[in-house]
């Protein structure tokens, strides 16, 4: 019986958002096949994780839609996963050194250069794990990047973007850009655009999903599923019925 491969985003009341995340997961399933894929979400929309792993009767992975492994990989996705008479829970999809890749290219796009104070921001977190994973993209980044690379995070937790833009113009910077650690359009890629840079890049996912990121939710689904152990079908009739 093969796996289900499960995404999980965050979930968003943006429609453009929500189309981007169809897109990405339509662009995985022809990507999986034969592997069954899903969409689910922890938070804002109604198909909950939670709910679509009880409507299967087979193994599951659930991969992440995640950029860093805060509370809702530790708390909301490992409880429903736990659930689940045979499910695991693969990595988040960063800090990667092809979504660095990626972010790079989105700095291209919109025309910055290396003379550009960049700062790179993605959401914050009460987890400090999360908050290190953001330090790493950072990191991975100025790498591919070559110039400066600050961080900065939205949301109630970590240091706010505004204030490291404010900062690097306090600092004299010729032009600030944001290249955005989000994944997909909403709340917090309209509030970058608030912020005070000069330019801000697009998030990580497009309505034409790169190829980098079908192949890295690919991937995290390959090596999740090598840990997987399951008992006969009996075990999901039973849990059904349990």
């Amino acid at each position: 019986m093969n796996p289900a491969l499960v995404l999980c985003s965050h979930g968003t009341a943006d429609p453009a958002g929500q189309e981007v995340i169809r897109r990405v997961a339509a662009a995985v399933r022809r990507a999986a096949h034969p592997f069954e894929v899903h969409e689910s979400v922890v938070d804002v929309e109604d198909h909950r994780l939670g709910g679509v792993l009880a409507d299967l009767r087979r193994p599951a992975v659930v991969v992440p839609l995640l950029l860093s492994g805060g509370f809702h990989l530790h708390h909301d996705i490992t409880e429903a996963v736990a659930d689940h008479p045979a499910a695991v829970v693969a990595r988040p999809l960063g800090p990667e050194p092809a979504l660095a890749a990626l972010g790079a290219r989105r700095l291209h796009d919109i025309g910055a250069t290396h003379d550009d104070v960049v700062v790179l921001a993605g959401s914050g977190s009460s987890d400090p794990r999360a908050l290190q994973d953001v330090d790493s993209a950072a990191a991975l980044l100025r790498a591919h990047w070559g110039g400066t690379v600050r961080v900065g995070h939205l949301g109630r937790f970590g240091t706010p973007a505004a204030e490291v833009v404010a900062a690097a113009r306090q600092d004299g910077a010729r032009r600030i850009v944001v290249a955005s650690y989000l994944l997909a359009p909403g709340y917090f890629q309209n509030t970058l655009l608030a912020v005070g840079a000069d330019l801000v890049t697009a998030p990580l996912l497009s309505a034409s999903p790169d190829h980098e990121v079908v192949d890295l939710v690919v991937r995290r689904f390959e090596r999740a599923a090598r840990t997987l152990s399951w008992e006969p079908p009996s075990t999901f009739d039973s849990a059904a019925t349990g």
